[in-house]
């Protein structure tokens, strides 16, 4: 089961690039929604993280690592102090190793990740391989991304889709905790795509049924605060993320929930998966959960 999100422990992978800061301010609205605390972390593998490079006339570094981490903890603290109120705001955590494997240990002690899809390096978006994707694959807790362009704070307006399948509906107990502690109208939406039917009446069947699956999602889930919510059934002739993310657009979102994994039960991020192609395409913060990476995750 899915704990309460109240009092959430929230990590915030910086590498002090601009836009990794993005994140840090990102994750107040979490940490004010749910009275959680912001803890900002840092992996590094070289002396180069902080300017020390190895010694000219020993050949020896200039720092011992527990030096290092020391100044990185300190770099870390002195800019997060400049986004986030102290009161939602821990000291930070530094480990060395791969960025995307620190990250995904660390989480293990921790409830949600907020991080930005690239930063120092300023490749593209959630290039394959990328420490971003990593983490989204492999992370036991819930991982929001946030892109440059990002608006999540006040979270006022939500997107949560689902294709109804039990790995889709692991994403609405986040979705429904989010929605109720920030008061935000959120609209549900599934989208049914042409090439799964062979006719235009099929898919006016599936649609109709579709329909009926989503009023009986609010009655179960949503019953209590159903004036917060908006449902949509919507086709296309397009890519399922196509349509997803067109419709993203048009309404400003600051949150797009989406379950990794959906009916057909594939690994998250197999090419052309709608998960991973709504992150790489939309600039709007993703609220993504991995269903089988989930802490709980075998419990029913």
């Amino acid at each position: 089961m899915v704990k309460s999100m109240k009092n959430s422990n929230i990590l915030v992978p910086i590498d002090f690039s601009e836009l990794s800061f993005k994140a840090l301010e990102a994750a107040t609205a979490f940490a004010e929604a749910f009275d959680g605390a912001i803890t900002p972390f840092h992996s590094y593998i070289s002396l180069s993280d902080i300017g020390e490079p190895v010694s000219p006339s020993t050949g020896k570094f200039a720092d011992t690592s527990e030096q290092l981490e020391k100044k990185l903890v300190e770099k870390l603290d002195k800019e997060a102090s400049k986004r986030v109120d102290k009161a939602y705001l821990n000291h930070g955590m530094v480990r060395s190793g791969n960025p995307a494997e620190a990250i995904i240990d660390a989480a293990r002690n921790f409830d949600l990740i907020v991080m930005t899809t690239h930063g120092r390096t300023g490749f593209t978006r959630l290039i394959m391989g990328s420490v971003a994707e990593k983490v989204i694959r492999f992370a036991p807790v819930p991982v929001v991304v946030v892109e440059e362009a990002s608006q999540v704070k006040p979270i006022k307006k939500i997107l949560l889709t689902t294709d109804f399948s039990d790995y889709s509906l692991k994403a609405v107990p986040f979705a429904r905790s989010i929605a109720s502690a920030t008061g935000a109208h959120m609209d549900i939406i599934h989208v049914v795509s042409f090439e799964q039917f062979g006719s235009i009446p099929q898919i006016q069947a599936a649609i109709d049924t579709k329909k009926k699956q989503m009023q009986e999602l609010v009655d179960d889930r949503f019953s209590d605060m159903r004036d917060q919510i908006g449902t949509d059934v919507l086709s296309t002739k397009k890519s399922i993320h196509e349509k997803i993310t067109k419709f993203a657009r048009k309404e400003a979102y600051n949150l797009i929930v989406m379950a990794t994994i959906g009916r057909t039960g594939l690994e998250y991020l197999r090419l052309g998966s709608t998960a991973s192609n709504v992150v790489r395409h939309v600039e709007n913060a993703v609220f993504t959960v991995n269903p089988r990476r989930l802490k709980g995750a075998e419990e029913k």
